[in-house]
């Protein structure tokens, strides 16, 4: 017998017409101390899943069975630790653990009981702060807190629902580490909920699917036979791991494709300019032409001081950047390296303190419709339909453009993200997914000079995230736009870029490291997890962001480690290169 088993599981919500049926069917055996990983799509069931299994709610038929015994109620052997930590503000970190600890082992002697809390809080790295309240705790931590008053019941299942999802890529690998440290001391059974493929290789034994609702279901299993500990920037040197994330990415890609794609209506463009790119005089135009295409865009010395009570707190410092007209560029660096700052410096929000931005000859002084930023949140005016959020900023950039010429644009960039037979909802009746695409529409709808993207899709599952990259992929195919992307995601940052840029920490962030992308165009993410280069370029910025990781700056042995790698593909590259060269001669 199993040491948990989910039996011919199914689940619904709502009758009638307002039937939604989530869950059909779900099947699963699971070993004592085994780690499993399910993913999905949001939306999916996963969160209805891990529910059931805590046994907080009751399924339609089927069931899940503990230990021979069939769940009907929450218990004490099923810890449970959700996206949102839901911890008591008026208590300390002491004091929320505690509260789990003495319902459940309430006969035990009190500074028995203290014992256990104070255990776990020093598992998780909490000893400091355990008399600090949550208001005075980052996210990381709070969840953290999470983590150790689920272990202090001393489950025997430990139910994991998506609980780093929320967090920056720094804390979020530091909470993947503890967790991986738990499985392996505390020889728990985890069944984790997560949206990362990465993530999911990292920590399990085995990753299962699951697929999109309605009526989803439980996809095949793939098995992870990769040695532990498992070190998440050598795993891309590992053949087997290359192999493993490529089937699991493909495989959810497919099913995310049958869902099914939007059908384009053939739109083009009319001929018009916005009102920041008049035809300038003809001399003035043949100069900059032999002059901007290189650099387009500067930022020479650019510092930025913020006034706090403890003194001036320098963000960034002396940044040195050029790019070419055209452009892709990635910022990526840990949490306070200056990478937004650095971008709505650009875009005219945020006053440069010292230094300089030249945008195609002329200073950045203030905000304006040459530079469109799309931000985490798309900022839409829920009131307002789709198409007319996009029109709002077509009206006031093509003055002179005919009404028909303004539908043209706006519906073409609907289409191109996929909105067609969506641009007429209103916004709040969007998803997430969906509104950000319409902040894409809108923002390439300007035919801005310069586009700014500041984590677009990090408020979104990573699933939702790959299906908006290829949109935004496609769409810069077909203006060449310059554009800067801030991003915390290494497969972002290299799917997206001509060149990553790399931060050091702050204050006083600097460019660390500048990498050259030379994968070819048009990209696909599926092209890509097969392309010999692609894991090398991964592993160079992994290795980077750990030199620079908890704010301390790399040692030289780490950083000569990182330029021997980059040797290494550069030599391979160039031999691929020429022997192709020499294929080609032949032919």
């Amino acid at each position: 017998m199993s040491f948990l088993e989910i039996s011919k599981l199914s689940k619904h919500f709502g009758e009638g017409e307002d039937r939604n049926p989530v869950l059909n069917d779900i099947n699963l055996k699971v070993e004592d101390g085994e780690f499993i990983a399910i993913v999905g799509f949001s939306g999916s069931g996963k969160t209805t899943l891990i529910s059931a299994l805590a046994g907080l709610i009751k399924p339609d038929s089927g069931g899940v069975i503990f230990k021979g015994k069939e769940v009907t109620e929450p218990g004490s052997e099923r810890g449970v630790v959700f996206q949102s930590y839901s911890l008591m503000p008026w208590l300390s970190v002491m004091g929320n653990v505690s509260l789990a600890v003495d319902q459940v082992f309430g006969s035990k002697p009190r500074s028995e009981r203290a014992e256990i809390a104070e255990h776990y809080i020093e598992m998780v790295g909490l000893s400091h702060a355990k008399e600090r309240k949550p208001a005075e705790l980052s996210g990381g931590m709070r969840q953290r807190v999470a983590v150790a008053r689920a272990l202090a019941m001393r489950p025997e299942v430990l139910l994991l629902d998506e609980p780093l999802s929320a967090l920056d890529a720094l804390t979020r690998a530091k909470l993947q580490d503890e967790f991986a440290e738990i499985s392996e001391k505390e020889k728990k059974t985890i069944i984790l909920i997560t949206n990362d493929v990465d993530e999911a290789i990292l920590l399990a034994d085995r990753i299962i699917p699951l697929t999109p609702g309605p009526n989803a279901t439980l996809g095949p299993e793939f098995k992870v036979d990769l040695p532990r500990p498992r070190d998440r920037g050598a795993m891309n040197s590992s053949d087997e791991f290359i192999r493993l994330r490529s089937e699991v990415t493909q495989y959810l890609m497919d099913i995310g494709n049958e869902r099914g794609a939007e059908i384009e209506r053939d739109i083009n463009l009319p001929d018009i300019v916005p009102i920041f790119q008049e035809e300038p005089p003809k001399a003035y135009k043949e100069e900059a032409q032999s002059n901007r295409d290189e650099r387009y865009l500067e930022f020479s010395k650019l510092t930025k001081v913020y006034p706090t009570p403890k003194g001036p707190l320098t963000v960034l410092e002396d940044v040195e950047l050029k790019m070419n007209k055209g452009e892709f560029i990635t910022l990526i660096g840990h949490s306070g390296c200056g990478k937004s700052t650095a971008l709505t410096m650009a875009a005219g929000l945020n006053e440069i303190t010292k230094g300089s931005i030249i945008l195609d000859g002329k200073h950045v002084t203030n905000a304006g419709p040459d530079r469109a930023v799309v931000f985490q949140a798309p900022s839409l005016l829920p009131w307002l339909t789709a198409y007319e959020n996009v029109a709002l900023g077509v009206d006031g950039v093509y003055p002179k453009a005919s009404s028909k010429e303004k539908r043209d644009i706006c519906e073409y960039y609907l289409e191109r993200v996929g909105l067609g037979d969506s641009m007429n909802r209103a916004a709040s009746d969007l998803s997430n997914g969906m509104k950000q695409r319409v902040g894409i529409a809108r923002a390439f709808a300007l035919s801005p000079k310069l586009l700014l993207l500041d984590e677009p899709f990090g408020m979104l599952d990573s699933l939702t995230r790959w299906e908006l990259q290829d949109v935004l992929m496609d769409v810069w195919k077909k203006t060449q736009v310059t554009a800067i992307c801030v991003t915390h995601d290494v497969d972002e940052a290299i799917l997206l870029a001509d060149r990553v840029v790399m931060m050091s920490n702050g204050p006083n962030a600097k460019i660390g490291n500048i990498m050259e992308v030379d994968l070819p165009r048009p990209r696909s993410r599926k092209e890509l997890l097969n392309h010999p280069d692609y894991y090398a370029y991964r592993e160079e910025l992994l290795d980077f962001l750990e030199a620079y990781e908890g704010g301390a700056n790399p040692t030289e042995e780490q950083l000569r480690s990182i330029e021997k790698k980059r040797e290494v593909r550069l030599k391979r590259q160039r031999s691929n290169y020429s022997g192709s060269n020499i294929v080609e001669a032949a032919e």
